[in-house]
């Protein structure tokens, strides 16, 4: 780390050490925006449906797909979304 830092002020200056370096890939775009989120909610505090007891992330992620609220969900995202609102 000090050999790397000292390399980087000789080469390219003090203020290029202090400064943070620019993402190589930027950051993956979020798919629940503040409407679509709210719709989750709504979904999760819903009703669950016929022959279950509750929803489950998997069945959240089915449903919302397939009411194209969002092109492709995975249970983990969801989790993440619902996660924040609690």
């Amino acid at each position: 780390m000090v050999y790397r830092v000292r390399q980087q002020l000789v080469e390219e200056g003090f203020e290029a050490v202090l400064a943070r370096k620019q993402r190589a890939t930027p950051p993956v775009p979020r798919i629940f925006d503040g409407a679509k989120e709210a719709k989750l909610t709504m979904l999760a505090c819903s009703e669950a449906p016929p022959g279950h007891a509750r929803w489950t992330l998997q069945l959240l992620a089915n449903k919302v797909v397939a009411l194209e609220i969002v092109p492709s969900a995975s249970p983990s995202t969801i989790a993440r979304a619902l996660k924040k609102t609690s």
